[in-house]
């Protein structure tokens, strides 16, 4: 089967002249920067010395715009997801990458994408957002892929189709063969969500970027690097989607600290490594911990850092957690966790008082 994306494209999108920054405008070296109508003396808001300074280390990055593209951070993933700093797209979130994907292949109402429930929400909020049809494909009982009825709803105005793996709220990794199978055999493009790939023994679906040009894979630096309130959403894929990506995204979508505080983050791959391992370990102790608690009737395989909780009560179960001081998700009235709850793996010292309350729940 033939992939054409050009083919794929929106007409608009296809034509669209992209919005040119004065950064984007300026290649090399300078010492002053009169062309983006910045304020020249600085920011009131911190000092030098607590957010990153522009590249020859003059100014404040706080009053300076950020660079548009990205360029050192991508240089820096690129060596450690072993990807081409051409393949690599950031977004102020991986909920901005998905929103672009609607936006450049999607014609609203018109086309439709595929999901898999139970999934992450945002991708059926972004497709109602940007008035697309979307078509449900609920996972097997054992959280997998129905391969055979994904293909059925697929017709010549399906765009996505939306895999998360590890998923969520479930936690399991999807069959890499049946993922596989719809790569081969689906002319749009297939999204596989891999946020929590850190916490898996899976491999990330990164190394296949070349056999399949629909490819598109988002990570995160949310989850195991540990920065959620940074914002800073990856997606990996060929040239010419990332290409596609990049024109339709704002100029400036990751600010100057989030790209400052990426390097930093990156630099302490080592660091990130340990919390990987120790919440890991800390998954395994809290599943034993929690089989023992009469109440608890399933806890599902977890390939990510939270688990999905069977309980008698899921509701009253929640709500005394809450009077406790302890937040989980209620996840009971998502099809196919009925009478669930969605417990991310902790601290030690968290996990401890979490096992306590609960073992004292009556």
């Amino acid at each position: 089967m033939m992939f054409e994306l050009d083919k794929l494209l929106r007409n608009n999108i296809r034509n669209l002249k992209p919005y040119s920054s004065a950064r984007d405008e300026f290649k090399g070296e300078a010492e002053i920067f009169l062309d983006a109508n910045e304020n020249a003396f600085g920011s009131p808001s911190a000092p030098p010395s607590v957010f990153a300074q522009d590249r020859l280390g003059m100014t404040p990055a706080l009053n300076r715009y950020p660079d548009p593209m990205q360029v050192e951070v991508k240089e820096a993933l690129s060596q450690i997801k072993g990807v081409p700093a051409g393949n690599i797209f950031l977004g102020n979130g991986s909920d901005e990458v998905i929103d672009l994907l609607y936006r450049a292949f999607c014609n609203p109402g018109v086309d439709n994408v595929i999901l898999v429930p139970p999934t992450y929400g945002m991708y059926e909020v972004s497709a109602n957002i940007n008035d697309v049809e979307v078509r449900k494909v609920p996972l097997t009982t054992e959280f997998q892929l129905n391969v055979e009825a994904i293909s059925e709803a697929v017709d010549e105005k399906t765009k996505l189709i939306f895999i998360c793996s590890p998923n969520n709220p479930t936690g399991n990794s999807m069959d890499r063969e049946d993922v596989e199978v719809i790569l081969n055999n689906f002319n749009g493009l297939v999204v596989v969500d891999e946020a929590y790939i850190n916490y898996s023994r899976q491999h990330s679906f990164i190394s296949e970027l070349t056999e399949y040009p629909n490819l598109v894979v988002m990570q995160t630096l949310s989850k195991a690097w540990g920065m959620a309130g940074a914002r800073i959403g990856m997606a990996f894929a060929s040239d010419d989607i990332i290409g596609v990506l990049n024109k339709i995204k704002p100029p400036y979508n990751v600010g100057s600290p989030a790209q400052q505080l990426a390097l930093e983050a990156l630099n302490n791959i080592e660091l990130v490594n340990e919390w990987i391992r120790t919440t890991v370990q800390e998954r395994g102790k809290l599943i034993a911990a929690l089989g023992k608690i009469p109440f608890v009737k399933k806890i599902y395989p977890s390939d990510a850092n939270f688990l999905l909780v069977k309980v008698d009560d899921a509701k009253g179960v929640y709500d005394y957690l809450v009077s406790g001081g302890i937040i989980v998700r209620d996840r009971s009235k998502v099809e196919l966790c009925e009478g669930c709850l969605r417990i991310t793996v902790g601290t030690p010292e968290e996990n401890a008082r979490l096992v306590e309350t609960l073992t004292a729940y009556k």
